[in-house]
């Protein structure tokens, strides 16, 4: 089974979110189907069922490799390097 590489490098504690939103969907006035949590730097970006899929094209953009569900009751995490739950 593979498992990811890079969950030792997280910082902790985890940082904090930089926003309750995506920010680029409201700055496009689109609309977040779920949001995922930057596990390297706090940001929040909306899912690839999302019409931009904000939370991958800032894994494009940075580089970080793990985001988490940003939304209640749930805490799966997600490895977009090594594409694999954490």
């Amino acid at each position: 089974m593979k498992q990811c590489t890079h969950a030792d490098a997280l910082p902790h504690p985890e940082p904090g979110p930089l926003s309750e939103t995506c920010l680029e969907c409201l700055a496009t006035g689109t609309h977040p189907v779920q949001l995922r949590l930057c596990l390297t730097c706090g940001h929040v970006g909306c899912c690839d069922s999302s019409p931009h899929r904000h939370a991958t094209e800032h894994y494009k953009d940075s580089g970080h490799p793990i985001m988490r569900t940003f939304e209640p009751g749930e805490a799966w995490r997600w490895c977009s390097v090594d594409h694999v739950l954490v």
